[in-house]
């Protein structure tokens, strides 16, 4: 006989949001809708407008003149590429317990892995109408998904190749299609900001596994936070985010107009506030406390969203 708390976390019913969409799409509808994570698209979104607004300023006049593309781009970016690559993530991983943005996932319907491969295929055909720039960053994480959850390839496994993925596809490729999606050609200055958010999603990407290593020992999975241990993980993380500020900082010496410089020194203190007592701590933490420690290193991601935007934007 199942428990009260059994039945609060049963998928279907788990808030009044699940409640009415499984009313409105029964079955395994609405299912596919959440293995999108939509909880995840304004993180994407926000990542994505990075770029988009680094390439026009604050400009009123280059925003309208790019509004169409820049929409464009964040539904096919944040829907097609990164919902699906989600997707067809949780199809081939079938968790049980909680995954990054979805609490208790509901089982993964029978043809979400197809579901999820043909939206990535179809925003690719459609980012073809895009710049150029735009269309293969698009294709490039296109295929870094599929080499990622796919057997036999299913990269997520390997330690190293899961963490190469993640830094540059979220980390470094997410705000270049945005300023692609404009057609302004790269700069120096901006070229270095997108490569000091590679080593700063090399620092965030192990956080998000520590609350799910037992979901990983089960599954075989040989994650590089896995491999590495959380000490060693929590190490290699605030190396990496000091390599990313270290980036941002070049990129503000070289850019035309830089400004508030103290914004990135502000960033900077919020993620050591995040990690290092996540260091002194981690050994009593919990797999929740460990999630919740990720949700706070996720806050400090957009602070740095935020303050490298102040300072070229």
């Amino acid at each position: 006989m199942s428990s009260p708390a059994d039945t609060v976390r049963r998928p279907e019913t788990l808030n009044l949001a699940r409640r009415i969409g499984y009313r409105l799409l029964p079955g395994e509808g609405f299912s596919y809708i959440l293995h999108l994570r939509p909880r995840e698209w304004p993180i994407m979104a926000a990542h994505t407008a990075v770029g988009i607004l680094l390439a026009t300023g604050w400009s009123a006049t280059e925003i309208r003149e790019h509004r169409e593309a820049a929409a464009a781009a964040l539904v096919l970016w944040v829907i097609a590429l990164n919902g699906g690559t989600l997707a067809v993530n949780s199809a081939f991983d079938d968790d049980d317990g909680d995954i990054g943005y979805l609490e208790a996932p509901p089982k993964p319907p029978r043809h979400l892995a197809a579901f999820s491969i043909g939206l990535m295929a179809v925003g690719q055909g459609l980012a073809l109408f895009l710049p150029p720039l735009f269309a293969i960053a698009y294709a490039v994480c296109f295929a870094m998904s599929i080499l990622y959850s796919v057997p036999p390839f299913r990269w997520k496994a390997v330690a190293g190749a899961d963490w190469i993925i993640n830094m540059w596809g979220f980390g470094t490729f997410t705000p270049l299609a945005g300023w692609a999606a404009t057609g302004r050609p790269l700069e120096p200055w901006a070229i270095l900001v997108f490569l000091g958010f590679c080593p700063l999603f090399a620092g965030f990407y192990p956080l998000t596994q520590f609350y799910q290593f037992e979901e990983d020992r089960r599954r075989g999975d040989r994650t590089l936070a896995l491999v590495l241990g959380i000490r060693r993980s929590l190490l290699v993380s605030i190396g990496c985010v000091g390599l990313a500020f270290l980036l941002f900082g070049a990129a503000f010496v070289h850019a035309p107009a830089p400004r508030a410089w103290p914004a990135l020194l502000l960033a900077a203190a919020g993620w050591l506030l995040v990690l290092v007592p996540w260091l002194r701590r981690h050994e009593s933490m919990t797999p929740e406390e460990h999630q919740r420690g990720m949700y706070a290193a996720l806050r400090a991601w957009a602070v740095t969203d935020i303050a490298v935007l102040v300072c070229f934007a």
